[in-house]
């Protein structure tokens, strides 16, 4: 009589896995909490403008080719100000 778990398709194949279980950290529930996760990072990302100055860069490359590229502290400093020149613009 041969051992069935040889043919189950959670065992490992191959050299290093041979005879192994393969373990899932993030199966079922784990999955739809690290999904939930990203979700709620994705969205502070958005609200606190973690892309901006990505999306900026590609904005200037695309509609202006011959403008410089502002570094990313320049960037952010200028926007600052801007919202400091301007507060209509805020929620705050």
């Amino acid at each position: 009589m041969g051992d069935d778990r040889a043919d189950s398709p959670a065992e490992g194949t191959g050299p290093a896995g041979a005879g192994q279980r393969r373990i899932e950290p993030f199966g079922g529930p784990g999955r739809a909490l690290l999904g939930a996760a990203r979700g709620v990072l994705w969205w502070f990302n958005s609200v606190l403008g973690g892309k901006d100055y990505e999306r900026y860069v590609a904005h200037l490359r695309r509609k202006h080719p011959g403008c410089p590229i502002p570094s990313e502290r320049e960037y952010w400093r200028e926007r600052h100000a801007e919202a400091d020149r301007n507060p209509a613009n805020r929620c705050c």
